[in-house]
């Protein structure tokens, strides 16, 4: 066999006077590679990141096989490595950290309780004192579970209140935001934690056209005490593009929002959520309003307060499990919601609930199980941040031990099934034949300057990965197809591997 002289290892064995290994080294570097080296980007990765102008040290990447019989991985090799020790931003992929460590410190039935309790005596129907709320951090206290705590009130003997409603919030110390995180302040993945979290602080706006009148009626949920809305707006013929921009909103009052522009009509019924720009009135408003529309009465006002020692417990009302709550915190990356997890951590040790406190015990939590691992930084838990950090190797570390471990199934139900739900649901809109679809198991995460994915795919082969890719540049977003394309070449693995156990499948 001839030798190229370019070889890159001749001249190195040549220098050591190895010259007896220069035929079997050389043709073995020269060898065309089935798939690319650990440290090599497949050539697909590579064009789509010259194209959009993305240095190839902008992208960290760690593809793992998931070892057999769901043991934690000790020293396989992974199939791709590329800058995986690399600490970068990964935006909402941090969920996984608080949510795992969530199912690990609580466990996947944990549940937290809402509790009213009364301050003076109940006589026919008639609370002679005050109604207290004390919240629980519940990450999801929409409208329809407020309802039924109401509903739950009233079946308990209380319909009138000759007092005040108050809220007892404290079991979180966290201070309303004092500037959004963004430019962005009315988008909902602006809302900061509350003790007493009511429907993510957030105003559904619903416009359904009314063509024979040539109009759309504007509707709103929940119902909030003293707000006004314009409720009529004229249809229009125009594209339905931008149509949010074109009904001319105005949030500058939070009580007294307009929309003095039009509505295209070919846009069928919309919805537009909105942050309520007066936070800190959200929550007694709604209760206000909802305490009136369930046929309470009550003589004094809804407002903040504590509960007083010696107030009697009238209900108690469990929230739904955690395993059903990270579904919404990772299928839908919902902000305040693992924000609420997370000072969660803290508040179940029986102080209010923290960022510092909790940013210790997954602290402590991270070092005892993941000793030979580099510690992620966590700010708020959600990934809203920009100082939040971790490595792609530190995420893969979790994923596989999460494969490896008893709350294996409530982790992996509460992942994105790419282009079927949640976030990862587009994928089918930007690749309707990807062999992705329905075999990756994901959280994606997205910032300014970040695109971000990391979850467990299914290859062709039978063989399971783990899969953490995140780009960090100001072209990241320009480059995202190429997180497609990792996950499309993990699926598309070609070795041949050993079937994974039926344990914990999705």
């Amino acid at each position: 066999m001839k030798l190229a002289r370019s070889c890159p290892i001749w001249k190195a064995l040549k220098q050591r006077g190895l010259g007896v290994f220069l035929t079997a080294a050389c043709a073995a570097s020269q060898a065309t590679p089935a798939t690319p080296t650990q440290h090599e980007l497949p050539p697909s990765i590579q064009k789509i990141l010259r194209q959009a102008q993305v240095p190839p040290s902008a992208l960290s990447v760690l593809i793992a096989p998931l070892p057999a019989n769901n043991a934690v991985a000790q020293a396989s090799q992974p199939r791709l490595s590329h800058q995986a020790q690399t600490s970068v931003n990964p935006a909402s992929v941090m969920k996984l950290f608080t949510t795992y460590a969530g199912l690990s410190l609580l466990g996947p039935e944990h549940t937290w309780r809402n509790r009213v309790y009364t301050d003076g005596p109940v006589r026919e129907g008639v609370l002679h004192g005050n109604l207290i709320v004390r919240g629980s951090g519940d990450p999801k206290l929409v409208v329809e579970r407020l309802q039924d705590l109401l509903t739950q009130v009233q079946t308990a003997g209380v319909r009138e209140v000759r007092g005040d409603i108050v809220l007892d919030r404290s079991v979180f110390d966290v201070r309303e935001r004092s500037e959004p995180f963004d430019d962005e302040p009315l988008r909902p993945y602006n809302v900061g934690p509350d003790g007493l979290l009511l429907n993510f602080k957030a105003v559904i706006y619903t416009f359904t056209p009314d063509p024979a009148n040539g109009l759309v009626q504007v509707r709103y949920e929940p119902p909030l005490a003293g707000l006004s809305v314009t409720r009529q707006l004229p249809l229009t013929s125009s594209p339905c593009t931008d149509w949010r921009r074109q009904l001319q909103a105005d949030f500058s009052q939070p009580l007294q929002v307009r929309f003095a522009g039009g509505y295209p009509a070919n846009c069928g019924e919309r919805e537009w959520p909105v942050a309520f720009p007066d936070p800190a009135q959200y929550a007694p408003r709604v209760l206000q309003a909802m305490w009136a529309g369930s046929g309470g009465q009550l003589s004094g006002q809804v407002r903040y307060g504590a509960r007083p020692a010696q107030a009697r417990l009238l209900v108690d009302a469990p929230s739904l499990p955690l395993s059903e709550v990270i579904k919404d915190i990772n299928k839908f990356s919902n902000n305040v919601m693992a924000q609420q997890l997370y000072l969660t951590l803290s508040s179940e040790l029986g102080a209010p609930g923290r960022f510092e406190a909790s940013r210790l015990r997954l602290s402590q939590w991270w070092r005892h199980g993941f000793p030979a691992q580099s510690e992620p930084l966590l700010d708020n838990g959600s990934g809203l941040s920009r100082s939040e950090r971790s490595t792609a190797q530190a995420l893969t570390a979790l994923l596989q031990a999460a494969h490896a471990g008893p709350h294996a199934q409530a982790f992996t139900d509460s992942l994105a099934v790419a282009g079927v739900d949640g976030t990862a649901a587009r994928l089918k809109d930007r690749q309707p034949q990807s062999p992705v679809i329905g075999n990756a198991w994901l959280k994606t995460g997205s910032l300014r300057d970040v695109a971000s994915v990391a979850g467990y795919v299914q290859g062709q082969s039978g063989q399971r990965y783990t899969l953490v890719a995140v780009l960090h540049h100001h072209n990241a977003h320009a480059a995202r197809t190429a997180l497609d394309q990792l996950l499309e070449w993990t699926v598309r693995d070609t070795t041949p591997q050993r079937k994974p156990s039926p344990k914990h499948t999705p």
